[in-house]
């Protein structure tokens, strides 16, 4: 929860999305590439980045790591996503999407997608999504098991972390 400051009245104002930044009381400016780094998609996605909260809008500055994504999800708010660098690809209720730098991401309240960063790039995009809820959706599969990696680009699997303990073991 934020607190804003006026005089010497504290008031308390709350944001649909933990960590994110309310704006007003005096906010109106904000370096978006410096705002603390939330989850963007907890359950689902990698993608992170700072949240600035209005009375009906909010817009995220998101960063996701080239190689990674989002599984399919979907939330209530309308969103519209502006890439600024890389690349994302994946669908928007049943069309593929390849959205380069510079492109504009249409998504639909209740729409089923997954955006994913290609392996060339990581890519940062503006967020921008009514306020109906804050910026996390749900899996369209119900869990909430993990986000998406392109093959080479996830977490060592457990049988590959064993082998490499025991080749580093048979080096010593």
């Amino acid at each position: 929860m934020a607190t804003a400051t006026k005089g010497t009245t504290k008031t308390k104002t709350k944001t649909k999305t933990a960590g994110a930044i309310r704006a007003g009381n005096g906010k109106y400016h904000f370096r978006m590439s410096k705002l603390k780094k939330v989850p963007a998609g907890t359950g689902y996605s990698t993608s992170h980045g700072g949240v600035v909260e209005g009375a009906r809008i909010l817009v995220g500055y998101i960063h996701k790591p080239r190689g990674t994504g989002s599984r399919m999800h979907s939330h209530k708010n309308e969103q519209l996503n502006y890439v600024l660098q890389g690349t994302l690809k994946g669908t928007v209720n049943g069309k593929r999407v390849v959205a380069p730098a510079g492109t504009l991401i249409y998504i639909p309240a209740n729409a089923p997608h997954n955006l994913v960063s290609t392996k060339d790039e990581d890519v940062i995009f503006l967020a921008v999504k009514d306020l109906s809820q804050g910026i996390i959706g749900m899996a369209v599969d119900g869990t909430m098991t993990g986000p998406h990696f392109e093959k080479g680009f996830g977490p060592a699997a457990p049988a590959t972390k064993k082998r490499a303990k025991k080749r580093s073991a048979a080096a010593r």
